[in-house]
């Protein structure tokens, strides 16, 4: 009943790192003097190819690959030595973000996709598009016909066809149909993320229908539960959260309207491609009524929770790299924003396809959640009486207008204070300055700086306390339409071609109309979600695969591309593909086409023959032993214990808005505790929830499109010394000792309730041996007679929720 080692976080992809982080930073710093084509390369150095990084100079290597202490390179970029500082100080050294990413980059070993060779190519062939076609990813999506198998009797359905043909070709055969109680475990876990009840363990297995399991997925894809935990699944993609990302992580309350959308999107089984046309474009697709016109808007805040960085809201080209980044991946299983600096390395995307989509969302007004200097939101979507939403977007608009003024004055006071400080040491007692005599700066003096700045903040202090009653969305709208212009190696000071607005040309090369006086995302959307896209239905139906079998028919859900893996069964993945298409894009279809398979219900007992056959077929063919993840172990706990609240969670509670004084020294930093599900859990960017945090919960920064599943010596201690564990293993002991008077009822209902099986006669025993011993200690230590047994009961409660069992699906 120990938690055992388990493999460690998948790290993060190097060579992408490489390409947005460091290759950047050495075209734009390091390459005028270390390039391999520089007319007098200083040092000996050359940085433009991998041998080169490595081999060093003429004063011997500069990098230790997984060492960064070692590492001169990064002695040069920190100016810790006087002697080695690069670049040169009169170039101006590095930021710290760049040196703290060359040094996530040593440490991951320093993957280098470069040119090995000594001189690099100093031009890059265009891109023949034709040829890059042929790629299996951006060849059309072909219904396959089914394979034939020699077994007629195992399948359950088309899909075990394509699974039972490939075993069938390497002579393999199939592992054992797993048991009632495992499979309806796996099944509600899978759909739900909470266990089932007795009650409902009992009736599946009592129920010998040959319809049983299929009206065992029905009636859970009918629960609102299901939304809660494939709305999950997709917050992952979405990288969602309910803080702004920037250095003092603004709060943004009505976030949480986007996630609930996402929820009861999956609940309804919208179709998914007009559940990507509405996060895309919601705002500008025709409603019905007012009610859908909002859904449509509030969908649009995934765009608007791209993450922001930086203290103002000149670093906003990263949040639309960020934007663009996530709906490559996301959507498309392309690293698009790979192409920000230069052409991509390995797909067909070329720079100027990135700025092509940079012009879309550039055209586009972000909600804005307030930032160090600029503190106030703007330019979310108000929603109430038209008269109450024009009120309220003026005093937004004035609230922005003396943030900039107090920052312009701010700029404006600090040469003031150096001139005056200045006269004031200079002169003597009698003969300082006076009002009239103060130092000056275009006519205007200190006090009349401060005095500005005084009258702007009381009609701050003044606007700040006005409320109104309207609700807002995270959302976007339509800014100001115009195509970007490419930026030199990212940079966006250093401008180039303008790119006409469009799409990937590998994926067809689409522009706006010359007639479209719009941003261009209601075309992306439909471009995105066309049928003839080869990438859209067959990622979407991959990440449905990948998180019931804990692997993807590719196993890079987010690459699809050159670095990506091949797929195992292309013909199964077409042939999902083709069906998702043809249902609708219906979500809740493709579960059942799963599920309803063989390969779904087999069993994934680890021995020998069946670990052949995984090493064979890469684990795709059968569902695979998984560890819950952070959520599903906390809503578990809360169920077992009887404190779980199924409703719906709503806003945060948040501090009033005119409270936020966050800076990037004093962040805003809260977890609010709560007994519904842990999707409603308020996520942070800047630090993790506790727990999420503990049990390998999602990254709020970037897209996690698999997550990592450890298990560690913090956990088991976690699960030991936790309050919260603590109190709902006390709630669970109480739940078990008001329905079961005897001890060995007890025990008996704990395990149904938390496993889903009877105990068998040693857990009996070892469980009253374990009682027992509990009673006895608090005994010797004086606690009362009537507190031992539920604090003993407690304590067992505790180990029954800290086992392998529990805390793992079969």
């Amino acid at each position: 009943m120990v938690l055992t080692a388990t493999a460690a976080p998948a790290p993060p992809d190097g060579a992408e790192f490489f390409e947005k982080n460091i290759r950047p930073v050495l075209a734009e710093r390091c390459y005028k003097c270390h390039g391999a084509t520089s007319e007098k390369i200083k040092g000996g150095l050359v940085l433009e190819t991998a041998d080169g990084l490595t081999s060093g100079g003429d004063n011997g290597a500069i990098l230790v690959a997984g060492d960064v202490e070692k590492s001169r390179l990064i002695t040069a970029l920190r100016y810790t030595d006087s002697e080695l500082q690069m670049p040169p100080p009169k170039s101006g050294q590095l930021s710290a973000d760049q040196i703290k990413n060359f040094e996530t980059w040593v440490k991951m070993g320093a993957p280098d996709p470069r040119p090995r060779s000594a001189v690099a190519a100093t031009t890059k062939p265009s891109i023949d598009f034709e040829e890059a076609r042929k790629f299996w990813s951006y060849q059309p999506v072909k219904d396959p016909a089914i394979p034939n198998i020699v077994d007629q009797a195992w399948p359950l359905g088309a899909v075990d066809h394509f699974i039972l043909a490939k075993l069938e070709a390497q002579h393999l055969t199939p592992a054992a149909q797993t048991g009632r109680r495992t499979l309806i475990r796996r099944a509600t876990f899978d759909l739900t993320g909470l266990p089932p009840t007795p009650e409902e363990v009992d009736a599946f297995v009592a129920d010998d229908s040959p319809t049983a399991f299929e009206k065992l997925v029905d009636r859970l894809l009918a629960t609102k539960q299901y939304g809660e935990r494939w709305g999950r699944h997709w917050l992952d993609v979405v990288r969602y959260a309910d803080t702004s990302g920037c250095n003092s992580d603004f709060p943004v309350p009505s976030a949480f309207r986007y996630r609930n959308y996402v929820i009861d999107s999956f609940n309804r089984d919208k179709p998914f491609d007009q559940f990507v046309r509405e996060q895309l474009a919601g705002d500008l697709l025709p409603a019905k009524d007012d009610a859908q016109k909002q859904e449509q808007t509030i969908a649009t805040g995934y765009l608007a929770i791209a993450r922001r960085f930086g203290s103002r809201a000149a670093e906003f080209h990263l949040t639309i790299e960020d934007t663009i980044d996530n709906v490559g991946k996301g959507m498309l299983g392309l690293s698009v924003s790979c192409a920000r600096c230069h052409d991509h390395k390995f797909d067909p995307i070329p720079n100027r396809d990135y700025y092509a989509l940079y012009g879309i969302f550039n055209s586009t007004t972000y909600a804005f959640p307030g930032t160090e200097v600029y503190r106030h939101s703007k330019d979310f979507v108000l929603m109430g009486k038209p008269e109450d939403v024009a009120a309220a977007k003026k005093n937004a608009a004035d609230l922005a207008d003396l943030d900039n003024l107090l920052e312009h004055l701010t700029n404006e006071r600090r040469p003031l204070e150096q001139l005056t400080k200045a006269a004031m040491a200079t002169t003597q007692a009698s003969t300082r300055p006076s009002a009239t005599t103060m130092p000056s700066i275009n006519g205007r003096t200190l006090l009349q700086v401060i005095a500005d700045q005084e009258a702007a903040k009381g009609k701050l202090r003044g606007l700040e306390l006005k409320t109104f009653n309207v609700e807002k969305a995270y959302a976007v709208g339509e800014g100001t339409p115009a195509d970007a212009k490419i930026q030199k190696k990212g940079d966006p000071t250093a401008l180039g071609a303008k790119v006409p607005r469009g799409f990937l040309e590998v994926l067809g090369g689409q522009h706006l109309p010359a007639e479209e006086k719009g941003s261009g995302r209601l075309e992306l959307a439909q471009w995105i979600t066309d049928s003839s896209n080869p990438l859209f239905a067959r990622v979407m139906v991959n990440r449905i695969w990948q998180n019931h079998f804990g692997k993807g028919i590719v196993q890079t859900p987010n690459d699809f591309g050159v670095r990506g893996k091949r797929p195992t069964n292309p013909e199964l993945l077409d042939y999902l593909a083709t069906r998702f298409v043809q249902s609708g894009f219906s979500v809740k279809a493709m579960h059942k086409i799963i599920m309803l398979s063989r390969a779904y219900q087999l069993s994934c007992a680890d021995d020998a023959k069946n670990a052949a056959i995984d090493n064979a077929n890469d684990s795709l063919w059968r569902f695979t032993r998984r560890r819950l993840s952070a959520e599903e172990i906390r809503d578990a706990m809360l169920a077992v214990s009887g404190t779980l609240n199924k409703s719906q969670g709503m806003a945060h509670a948040f501090p009033p808005e005119v409270e936020w004084k966050y800076t990037q020294h004093t962040p805003f930093v809260a977890a609010y505790e709560t007994n519904r599900r842990s999707v409603y859990l308020m996520q942070q960017r800047i630090r993790k929830q506790p727990f999420l945090d503990v049990f390998d919960g999602a990254d709020t920064n970037v897209t996690t499109a698999d997550r990592p599943m450890s298990i560690t010596a913090i956990q088991a201690l976690f699960m030991m010394n936790d309050p919260l564990v603590h109190d709902l293993s006390d709630k669970f002991a109480v739940r078990v000792g008001m329905a079961c008077p005897a001890e060995v009822e007890r025990i008996g209902y704990a395990y149904r309730l938390a496993l889903g099986r009877p105990p068998t006669a040693d857990e009996v025993r070892m469980g009253r041996d374990y009682l027992r011993e509990c009673r006895a200690r608090m005994k010797d230590v004086n606690v009362a007679w009537d507190q031992q047994s539920r604090m003993a009961l407690a304590s067992y409660m505790r180990v029954v929720v800290s086992s392998n069992e529990f805390f793992f699906v079969d």
